[in-house]
């Protein structure tokens, strides 16, 4: 993907409907400074069908999550089938939520091969849980890596996904007390190598490669500078439109 990425991770907000139609037509006036991106939105699902109607003018529909089945009869699933309908792009999977929830890298794998066949961008999340001086947190992100995307094609599945980098020490931080751009830029170069020992230096350098981590406007221009990344994974301050405006700036004027 050529463009740089920004990707609006709603969660569980806003609390209302009104509150989503009225944050949509707040982002909707910055819709020039978002065209340059490639952005989505992620929404809870009971939003979905306005976001895909109010937002198709300079954001792609995205989703929280996705089923691990195939397209059938699954009581409480969201399948593939059902997200395409509302013009789904891109799905995250692995987000660190879901994780701490039980999620496992297994589960992670299969959703990422179901995204794949059905179109749809996986944007798979993975981030250590600890930081320390003797590097143990990088063997964490070797393992959660190479399981999280067991079993693809070298060219063919590669070349459809998109990894977001988010440690979880730094999540619900103050921009200056999250990650730094020397760590940053550390750890975006050790996954680009575990990418090349998995597929190859030429594949491995054509994955987008995100963060996501306490993103704030105060921080994120000098995270985007010569750290290696593509994009953002955009928390609450993606449900500031003012916010969000300024960290696509920042994306922007960096490019």
């Amino acid at each position: 993907m050529a463009k740089s990425i920004l990707v609006a991770n709603w969660k569980n907000h806003p609390g209302s409907l009104a509150e989503t139609k009225t944050l949509l037509a707040q982002l909707a006036r910055s819709a020039s400074i978002y065209k340059k991106l490639a952005c989505f939105i992620a929404p809870p699902l009971t939003y979905f069908g306005v976001c895909s109607e109010r937002s198709r003018n300079f954001a792609h529909l995205a989703s929280q999550d996705i089923s691990s089945q195939p397209v059938g009869t699954y009581t409480g699933q969201i399948t593939t089938d059902i997200l395409k309908s509302f013009g789904t792009k891109l799905a995250i999977i692995g987000h660190s939520e879901q994780r701490a929830m039980g999620e496992t890298n297994e589960s992670v794998s299969q959703k990422v091969k179901v995204a794949l066949r059905a179109g749809i961008m996986p944007l798979v999340c993975i981030g250590e849980t600890f930081r320390d001086q003797d590097g143990e947190h990088f063997e964490f992100l070797r393992n959660e890596l190479q399981s999280s995307l067991a079993g693809l094609n070298r060219k063919s599945d590669i070349s459809g996904l998109v990894l977001a980098y988010e440690p979880v020490w730094a999540i619900g931080k103050h921009a200056q007390d999250a990650i730094t751009p020397t760590d940053l830029s550390q750890s975006i170069i050790f996954l680009k190598k575990i990418l090349t020992d998995m597929f190859g230096r030429a594949i491995a350098e054509r994955v987008p490669i995100l963060y996501g981590g306490s993103v704030e406007p105060d921080n994120a221009g000098v995270l985007f500078k010569e750290t290696g990344i593509k994009g953002f994974l955009v928390g609450h301050a993606s449900l500031n439109a003012q916010s969000f405006k300024t960290i696509a700036v920042s994306i922007i004027s960096k490019q």
